[in-house]
């Protein structure tokens, strides 16, 4: 029975992801997507595998979502690959997926199909991985393609703490003073010190595996954002799971935080 329907869905998904991919409006479609990458450790325990194997099957989808993107013309993916909190798991759980991390994003920069953008607090992790995530950033500088961020050792809280923590740091190097700074900052001259800086703010936010949460993703470029959440965990996030995202989001009236 399993083999039976695995036929059938071989068969009819194709075809359905193709009407829906026909029919979605051009004029509405996002250009920034951020993905939050959620059920990897879920996923191996209903599998009845350890946790490593649930990230490196989580891993394994990276770039079919990115191959969706680029059909549908999206311009800029976030991809949400580990959180600063996460950084706090066992030392053996973060020792064994920050490799697969770095195979990850290296696997990516050696197709030069994309261009990889690292952000978070790098200073927080560990020399190797901040070093190999450089490097992916600077392989991959001069291709023409998406643009995709690479979010890993990152949070909301800590990219806007950042952030303020730069703009100090530079206006101290201009000699501004104080007073002078607190009379002419604002919101743009915040965002200008964030990751994303010069990039614009997410269209849509996915989260998979069913949270219906941000838990500090691009809390600050996320103000005007739409979102959907996703029951399928992400190593089973399918096609046809991105596309009803996309067309869920060109169906929606956007408010822009009104």
């Amino acid at each position: 029975m399993a083999k039976w329907k695995e036929a059938i869905r071989r068969v009819l998904y194709p075809a359905y992801e193709a009407r829906v991919v026909k029919f979605l409006p051009q004029d509405k479609l996002p250009k920034h997507v951020g993905v939050m990458l959620d059920g990897n450790r879920r996923w191996a325990k209903a599998v009845g595998a350890d946790t490593a194997h649930g990230h490196r099957a989580g891993a394994a989808n990276i770039e079919p979502l990115l191959g969706w993107c680029e059909e549908t013309g999206i311009e800029v993916v976030t991809l949400w690959l580990l959180s600063t909190d996460n950084l706090n798991r066992p030392p053996e759980e973060i020792g064994a997926l920050l490799p697969i991390i770095e195979d990850a994003v290296a696997s990516l920069a050696d197709q030069r199909r994309w261009r990889l953008h690292p952000v978070g607090a790098q200073d927080l992790l560990p020399l190797e991985t901040a070093r190999k995530l450089k490097e992916a950033a600077e392989s991959t500088r001069d291709v023409d393609g998406i643009l995709v961020n690479i979010a890993v050792g990152y949070g909301g809280r800590q990219e806007i703490a950042d952030a303020v923590r730069s703009l100090l740091h530079e206006a101290a190097e201009n000699g501004t003073s104080l007073e002078e700074l607190a009379r002419t900052i604002d919101v743009d001259s915040i965002g200008e010190h964030l990751y994303t800086k010069g990039q614009p703010d997410p269209d849509l936010v996915i989260r998979t595996s069913g949270e219906q949460r941000l838990g500090g993703f691009l809390l600050w470029q996320s103000a005007k954002s739409e979102f959907y959440f996703c029951e399928a965990l992400w190593p089973d996030f399918r096609k046809v799971d991105f596309l009803r995202a996309i067309r869920a989001f060109a169906e929606r009236e956007r408010r822009f935080g009104a």
